[in-house]
């Protein structure tokens, strides 16, 4: 139920193979036509004429469903079923007789410029692969279901879009940028909430485009550049210290060089001047006091 009113399920309409009546209605066209030119009697012949016409009214009942498609069938406005069976078919030629494609189908959106939940300008693009799983709802519960598809997804992905950051500043569980799976599984799960009213069945949500609005780009840019660096550089000292540690524990182990605690903190620091730095270090040669 929707809004107070009941939604129109899909039900299968009775109705017969085309091949069959395809023999049956000529015959019966050839066989008035004939009894009206040889049979006597004025009553006979307009028997005979009027089974005629209505044989030739009952060529309107053909039509034909092709796979993957169905004909939704109504009398006079009154929903009276559905046919899926393949091939040439004959229902009552009063029915008006729609077709509705089965077929998987995309759609792709415009690039939107929506803003991520951190309020930074971005622009996005979905691809959503769906196809109609009831033909009675896809007819009468909306409009037009083809342009009910298109409008409802792209509000579905700027309302995801402003849910999720677009990357991981703050330590955030999902990102529009980093977490695809995640993303596309929330995306499929909110366009199918919205479509799933009007029979259709959504099978794929992926985003295929995803950026900074060009007027920020440049500064979110530098921005991951300086966490990238800041990353690197955390991993370098890390290092660094691990390889300082296990220099002086030799040292120590070996009996190399005895280091007071002065000297060994003028060690620490030289090599982690030397690992950290981003040159190359320059030697100092020691070549002792001139002569007074």
């Amino acid at each position: 139920m929707l809004g107070g009113e009941i939604m129109q399920d899909e039900t299968t309409a009775s109705t017969l193979s085309g091949y069959p009546m395809l023999a049956i209605l000529p015959l019966t066209i050839l066989a008035g036509v004939a009894g009206a030119l040889i049979l006597g009697g004025v009553a006979i012949k307009i028997l005979s004429l009027i089974v005629a016409l209505l044989a030739l009214v009952c060529l309107a009942g053909f039509y034909m469903v092709a796979p993957n498609e169905g004909r939704v069938l109504q009398l006079f406005g009154q929903y009276v079923g559905t046919d899926r069976a393949l091939g040439l078919r004959w229902a009552n030629p009063f029915y008006s007789k729609q077709r509705v494609s089965l077929r998987i189908r995309n759609f792709e959106s415009g690039q939107l410029k929506v803003n991520d939940s951190a309020g930074n300008p971005i622009e996005i693009a979905a691809v959503v692969v769906w196809r109609v799983v009831d033909t009675a709802e896809a007819v009468f519960e909306v409009d037009d279901y083809e342009d009910y598809v298109a409008i409802q997804s792209e509000a579905a992905i700027r309302n995801m879009a402003t849910s999720y950051p677009y990357d991981d500043h703050e330590g955030e569980s999902i990102t529009l940028r980093g977490s695809a799976n995640e993303i596309g599984d929330i995306l499929k799960a909110e366009v199918q909430d919205r479509l799933g009213k009007a029979g259709v069945e959504v099978l794929e949500a992926r985003i295929s485009h995803l950026a900074y609005a060009p007027e920020i780009a440049s500064a979110m840019l530098q921005r991951q550049q300086a966490s990238a660096i800041v990353a690197a550089r955390s991993k370098i000292v890390e290092g660094a210290v691990s390889m300082v540690e296990a220099a002086l524990a030799q040292l120590t182990e070996r009996q190399i060089i005895d280091l007071d605690a002065q000297s060994k903190a003028s060690m620490v620091s030289n090599l982690l001047v030397i690992l950290c730095s981003d040159r190359a270090a320059q030697p100092v040669v020691n070549s002792g006091t001139a002569p007074g």
